[in-house]
């Protein structure tokens, strides 16, 4: 009598997830964690073949207050969360104090030497900025910060500027197309597709009409 052959180990199944650390802080911008959180926790619980976990994180491992007031939990801390393949870092009012904050940043500076991938939310690239870690433009909503002077980090502004002419170049050329497509003249507002053409038509066709006149 032989032993029971045991059945295949899937590898991907077999080895522990990658993960995903979603950080939370005071003042986070709710829509910032909870809409990257609700995503990934979506794809992660219902394709767990595919060997991803996803987590939250706050620098003490305590509940946090976001913008809007909406207190957000927190499954780890950064001492007790697992090792991270992603870290998504979100923006809000929070990263005004981040940015000057300079444990904070030289955690963010420690997590680049084993973080595969840093991501960021709005004006969380602001934090990666501060840190120095880009050295392009970051991109994040214009009325994030007010001005200037509050982006911090090595920026470059001439990478910054040809970035915004490429956009305004693509933007252009969509206009065009639009124009061509639509048969537009130079100048003149783009048609909506199937959107009904104003003024008379070319060819109108006139109502019958009936002439009634009283018996003498």
């Amino acid at each position: 009598m032989t032993d029971p052959v045991p059945p295949p180990v899937d590898p991907a199944s077999a080895r522990s997830p990658r993960h995903i650390g979603v950080l939370v802080f005071d003042d986070v911008e709710e829509l910032d964690a909870v809409g990257p959180w609700e995503v990934l926790s979506y794809w992660t619980l219902h394709h767990p073949e595919d060997g991803w976990a996803v987590s939250c994180f706050s620098r003490d491992g305590a509940p946090v207050r976001a913008a809007k007031g909406l207190t957000l939990g927190a499954h780890n801390s950064f001492e007790t969360m697992p090792p991270l393949d992603v870290l998504v870092h979100p923006g809000g009012q929070g990263t005004r104090t981040l940015m000057r904050d300079p444990d904070h940043l030289a955690w963010v500076r420690g997590q680049r030497g084993s973080v595969r991938l840093m991501t960021s939310v709005c004006t969380g690239a602001l934090v990666y900025a501060a840190a120095g870690l880009l050295t392009g433009p970051a991109g994040h909503h214009a009325l994030g910060v007010p001005g200037p002077s509050h982006r911090a980090g090595p920026v470059d502004r001439r990478a910054t500027r040809r970035a915004v002419r490429r956009r305004q170049r693509r933007r252009h050329q969509r206009r065009r197309q639009r124009r061509h497509r639509h048969g537009t003249a130079p100048g003149c507002p783009a048609r909506r597709h199937g959107a009904r053409p104003r003024g008379p038509p070319s060819d109108p066709v006139r109502p019958a009409t009936t002439h009634l006149s009283a018996e003498p």
